[in-house]
């Protein structure tokens, strides 16, 4: 079994600092965002991995190169002009050849093993199994109907859920993947959607399976949830990361990369890049930070990098 990673998007949400660190390098609690992928995939017994990038190829290789600083063999392909999740994985379609593979979104992070659904996938001889968990409001989601562990149709954040089991980032693909995504046709958004190629497998008879998860799921994808991250991971401990320098009191859940400096009185709940240069003297609420920043009272929401007086 191979691993397939998505990792092309341009983090967006959380610009400016994902224009000079791509999103899936971004730190969060000392360790790179994929480095939680490559972990969980490990965990899984897969080794083979093959991650999608977009513009952020170079900086994604330099920084990654062929992965065996993570016991890993690491792969890239490029995703261009891109237009979805199913579209995304089509490039990977050599590289994973007549094996199954995990997919797994670049951004997602996990408190639990999933390999248990590896094996159950494994074990079934199903053509799709995805990791599904059920939430209080599933109408931001794409939702999962089912009968018993079947999934029959899929739906894209529905008004009215039939369900509250929502997709959660992780699938496992049988080659019966590649026979459908011809197939496909844009949704409303222009994209090529993941989740209607599950349904043309569901469509065709296939077997497809939900694996129920219930631990902790994060999409780092904003500073909120970024920040939501970094604090379950460090448990509300603070984190100081070599050969930072750090004056004054910091408060607890906060993380400071290698090599940052901090004079402080203030920051909040923080995330200090590594070689940031920070004094403070009042406010700076919320935080990611990066670069040479000042502040005597002020700021409050900020995502930085460069410099800021």
């Amino acid at each position: 079994m191979k691993g397939v990673v998505l990792a092309a998007g341009k983090g967006t949400r959380l610009y400016p600092v994902t224009k000079v660190v791509p999103k899936p390098l971004l730190p969060i609690a000392g360790k790179i965002t994929l480095a939680y992928a490559f972990d969980q995939l490990k965990d899984c017994g897969v080794r083979e991995i093959c991650v999608v990038v977009g513009e952020n190829e170079p900086a994604m290789r330099e920084a990654l190169g062929d992965g065996h600083q993570f016991g890993i063999d690491l792969q890239f392909v490029r995703q261009t002009d891109p237009h979805g999740l199913a579209h995304a994985v089509g490039f990977a379609k050599d590289f994973v050849g007549s094996d199954d593979f995990v997919l797994y979104l670049g951004d997602a992070i996990y408190s639990r093993s999933f390999a248990e659904h590896v094996e159950r996938f494994r074990a079934s001889g199903c053509a799709n199994l995805n990791l599904v968990k059920p939430v209080e409001d599933p109408r931001r989601f794409g939702v999962a109907n089912v009968d018993g562990e079947r999934i029959v149709k899929l739906v894209e954040k529905p008004q009215h859920p039939e369900s509250n089991l929502v997709m959660a980032g992780m699938y496992v693909f049988g080659p019966q993947l590649w026979e459908v995504l011809p197939d496909l046709t844009p949704s409303l958004r222009g994209e090529y959607e993941i989740t209607d190629a599950i349904q043309l497998l569901v469509d065709r008879g296939e077997l497809v399976l939900a694996g129920v998860y219930t631990g902790e799921w994060f999409d780092t994808g904003t500073l909120d949830s970024f920040l939501e991250t970094t604090r379950f991971l460090v448990q509300n401990r603070s984190l100081v990361g070599a050969g930072a320098q750090v004056h004054g009191e910091i408060g607890s859940g906060v993380v400071i990369g290698e090599g940052a400096e901090l004079d402080c009185d203030s920051i909040e709940d923080a995330a200090v890049l590594p070689g940031s240069k920070i004094q403070v003297k009042g406010s700076i609420r919320h935080c990611i930070l990066g670069g040479e920043v000042s502040s005597s009272a002020g700021l409050d929401g900020v995502i930085r990098y460069g410099n800021v007086q």
